[in-house]
């Protein structure tokens, strides 16, 4: 069965994009560099992680605003941020436009749409894009293990990856990894 696996690129003080980010702005001011370990500093180590997470994902579980600011031109153009790897969209109303059939647009819940991913994933990952699908699915114990890669940047605002968790979750670190761009960390959620 597939591990559903919340992986984000965050800033040292938790922010997994900078103040006033919008779709001509992705990554909000100031964080542009948030994947900068993936594309222009990235080591080969770096550089293996990364495909080592795109081999491995079966099936994406993010939410509207992560689609809005990222689909079609200027974005990942007529795939998701994975290809043709199928992408299950937490919204509350569904769009009047036509997109691309590797985009299923789930209106009852994160649950559902985990549920849904989980299915099509098989036996790969499901990874979770953005932080409020991962704020929904953790405290419901739909995540099995939280990746984050730390970005040596203090943004001082943005969107929290764990703002609004509302209670303590245990956690068992399994890895750590160092690279001049950033602390590549791995945690398994403790039920």
């Amino acid at each position: 069965m597939a591990l559903v696996i919340s992986d984000m690129s965050m800033s040292l003080d938790g922010y997994v994009t900078g103040p006033n980010d919008s779709r001509e702005n992705p990554f909000g001011d100031g964080a542009g560099m948030l994947h900068d370990w993936m594309f222009d500093a990235a080591t080969d180590e770096d550089s293996a992680m990364l495909q080592e997470m795109i081999d491995g994902v079966g099936a994406i579980v993010m939410g509207r605003t992560s689609f809005d600011k990222n689909e079609g031109d200027g974005g990942w153009g007529d795939s998701g941020p994975v290809g043709d790897t199928p992408c299950f969209v937490v919204t509350h109303t569904l769009p009047t436009t036509t997109y691309p059939p590797v985009f299923t647009f789930v209106t009852d819940g994160v649950a559902s749409a985990i549920e849904q991913a989980v299915v099509a994933a098989g036996d790969k990952v499901v990874g979770l894009h953005g932080a409020t699908v991962m704020q929904q699915a953790l405290p419901l114990g739909l995540v099995d293990q939280i990746r984050v890669h730390v970005v040596p940047v203090l943004l001082g605002g943005g969107t929290p990856l764990f703002g609004a968790l509302g209670e303590a979750i245990s956690l068992e670190r399994t890895s750590v990894t160092m690279t001049p761009a950033a602390t590549h960390l791995a945690f398994r959620v403790i039920r």
